[in-house]
C-alpha cells in the first residue's frame, strides 16, 4: 500500500499552533503531510516549525518561484489523496462557500478532486452567526466534510462552541477519509 498523502491547510485562527501536534499525530499514522499555510497563519506559527514536523516544504505564497515549472496549487492539488482544514477560520470558509480563490490554499482546494475535511476554530458568536452556518451547510451538501468545532475555552477568554475539535476526533476522521479513498 502506497503512503497516503495529505494537504493540511492551515488558516489564521490562534488555533494553528495545533497543526504541529496534528501533524506529528499523522506521521505517526504513516501519513505524509504537506503544509500550505495561508499568509494569516503565519502571525501564529511558523513555517519554519511545520516544515521541521513535517519534514516537507511549507508552501504560502502562491507566487513563490518554483524549481520546476508549473503552476504550484495544480501540482498539490493533484497529489493530495485529502485535504485537510485545520484550524479554519470563518473567512476560509466563507471564500470556499462563495469560490473565491485569492490565495494558495483556496487555490489548491478549488483545483482539487481530493476530499476535503475542514475543522473550524473560532469564537462562538462568529461560529453561530448566520452566515458562516449557511456557508457550512452549503459546503456540506457540496460533498466536504466537517469537524465540528467543540465547547471549550476560547481565544477571548470566554467558554463557548468554536474551540478545535479534539486531536483524536481529528485523526479518527482523517484515517476514515483516506480508507475511503483506498477502497474508493
Amino acid at each position: 500500500m502506497n503512503k497516503k498523502r495529505i494537504i493540511l491547510g492551515v488558516t489564521g485562527s490562534i488555533a494553528a499552533y495545533k497543526a504541529g501536534e496534528v501533524i506529528s499525530a499523522l506521521k505517526k499514522c504513516d501519513i505524509d503531510v504537506t503544509v500550505v499555510m495561508t499568509r494569516q497563519a503565519g502571525h501564529f506559527i511558523t513555517p519554519l516549525t511545520l516544515q521541521t514536523l513535517s519534514g516537507n516544504k511549507v508552501y504560502e505564497d502562491m507566487f513563490s518561484p518554483v524549481a520546476d515549472w508549473g503552476p504550484g496549487h495544480i501540482s498539490l492539488a493533484e497529489a493530495a489523496d485529502l485535504i485537510l482544514i485545520c484550524p479554519a477560520t470563518a473567512g476560509l470558509v466563507g471564500k470556499l462557500s462563495a469560490g473565491i480563490c485569492d490565495d494558495l490554499l483556496s487555490c489548491v482546494v478549488m483545483a482539487s478532486r481530493a476530499k476535503v475535511l475542514i475543522c473550524p476554530a473560532m469564537n462562538e458568536n462568529m461560529y453561530l452567526n448566520p452566515i458562516v452556518s449557511k456557508n457550512i451547510k452549503f459546503l456540506k451538501k457540496t460533498g466536504y466534510k466537517f469537524i465540528d468545532p467543540v465547547y471549550g475555552r476560547l481565544a477571548c477568554g470566554s467558554r463557548g462552541i468554536g474551540h478545535l475539535a479534539p486531536l483524536e476526533i481529528i485523526v479518527q476522521a482523517v484515517k476514515k477519509e483516506l480508507k475511503k479513498v483506498n477502497n474508493g
